[in-house]
Parts: C-alpha cells; sequence; structure tokens
C-alpha cells in the first residue's frame, strides 16, 4: 500500500527557511518522478519542482534560485529546501509523483509566511 507522508512545515517570517520532508512508502518512488505540489488557499494545487530517480530536476519559476529539492533512493526520501520565502509562498505542500497518482495524496504539510 503506499502512502506518502509529508513533515516540516510550519510558520515562518518573510525571509526566513524552510525545510519539508516526505517519505513514501509502496511502489510510488521507485524509478518515478517525484515533486513537491503546492495548493494555496482558493487555489488549485500546482507542481513547484519534480525530480526523476536519475537526479534531473525541474522548477516552476516561482521556485527558481530558492527552493532545491532532493532525493534519497535508497530510503524513498524526497526533501524540499525552501529559503527566501514570501508571503506567496504560504499553502499546503504536497509530495506525489509526476504526474501525480491521485489516489495516493497526504495530507501535507501547512507552510505559512508571515509577520
Amino acid at each position: 500500500q503506499v502512502q506518502l507522508v509529508e513533515s516540516g512545515g510550519g510558520l515562518v517570517q518573510p525571509g526566513g527557511s524552510l525545510r519539508l520532508s516526505c517519505i513514501a512508502s509502496g511502489s510510488i518512488f521507485s524509478g518515478n518522478v517525484m515533486g513537491w505540489y503546492r495548493q494555496a488557499p482558493g487555489k488549485q494545487r500546482v507542481l513547484v519542482v519534480a525530480m526523476s530517480s536519475s537526479g534531473t530536476t525541474r522548477y516552476a519559476e516561482s521556485a527558481k534560485g530558492r527552493f532545491t529539492i532532493s532525493r534519497d533512493n535508497a530510503k524513498n526520501t524526497v526533501s524540499l529546501q525552501m529559503n527566501n520565502l514570501n508571503v506567496e509562498d504560504t499553502a499546503v505542500y504536497y509530495c506525489n509523483a509526476v504526474p501525480p497518482k491521485s489516489e495516493y495524496w497526504g495530507q501535507g504539510t501547512q507552510v505559512t509566511v508571515s509577520s
């Protein structure tokens, strides 16, 4: 059974940093592109950054230069280092495959950027 568990969110001031982590169980991780998505209040969920199993990355424009994705294929974990956060980064962050497996969305982790 596939399970995705995100952690690491919290409240941070503008300009601050957070590191999110996702542990994937089951078969979703192996060989798949994994990504971090976010859903801001009243908006659709969007892909922020993705990484293939070989390390190729793709970043949304909003994330370039500020966010860094990493993954540990041996531990089935994917992380997101977020620096220089701004209020527009406030959202619930989720990990999932790319394209996402809709039946495997986890609860996500809330990131709130506020002064």
